[in-house]
């Protein structure tokens, strides 16, 4: 299954365990192959998988884990509507560019597990698993709008979270001034 990897990958990132993820994976696959004449020929057979896998998620495995701390979403609006500072592009190639820099542990990933769900999930599917907003809104069974919302707020709180490791890394050009 050449799409297996990636939704282990997606799996990982939402259990935070790998064999809840395998198992994920496992039940996903599982159920693809029950109902595969509801996969319509000449349609995305990823985005059907990733629907299938957040099916997956969302009845089984998001039940079992702990209820995260209620953050009302006026809160999270006011948190981070603020201007965001833009990092070096020249930087980024750098960052792309150094095969020394792992995904597990990173700062990157802890603060993607920070994420509220909702914004996590949208980030997930369109910035690491490269799925148009058209198909992360059906894996996700919200509106387009929704998935933008989710993604630009997402990418904010990421931003924020992650700024002040960024200039500590040096890949901020201007240190930002306290607000």
């Amino acid at each position: 299954m050449p799409e297996a990897r990636a939704l282990y990958g997606t799996a990982l990132r939402l259990t935070g365990q790998p064999d809840d993820a395998a198992d994920m994976v496992q039940e996903t696959l599982l159920r693809a192959l029950r109902t595969f004449d509801n996969f319509t020929p000449g349609t995305n057979v990823r985005a059907w998988l990733f629907t299938i896998l957040y099916s997956v998620f969302n009845s089984a495995y998001r039940k079992q884990q702990r209820t995260p701390d209620a953050v009302s979403l006026e809160e999270l609006e006011q948190r981070y509507e603020r201007p965001m500072e833009v990092a070096d592009a020249a930087a980024l190639r750098q960052i792309e560019d150094n095969p020394a820099l792992m995904w597990k542990g990173s700062e990157v990933e802890t603060a993607l597990r920070r994420l509220p769900e909702p914004f996590r999930s949208a980030v997930i599917l369109v910035d690491l698993e490269e799925l148009d907003y058209e198909q992360a809104s059906a894996v996700l069974d919200v509106p387009i709008g929704t998935v933008r919302s989710r993604l630009f707020r997402g990418r904010k709180a990421l931003a924020e979270d992650l700024a002040a490791y960024a200039r500590q890394q040096g890949l901020l050009s201007n240190p930002r001034s306290a607000p």
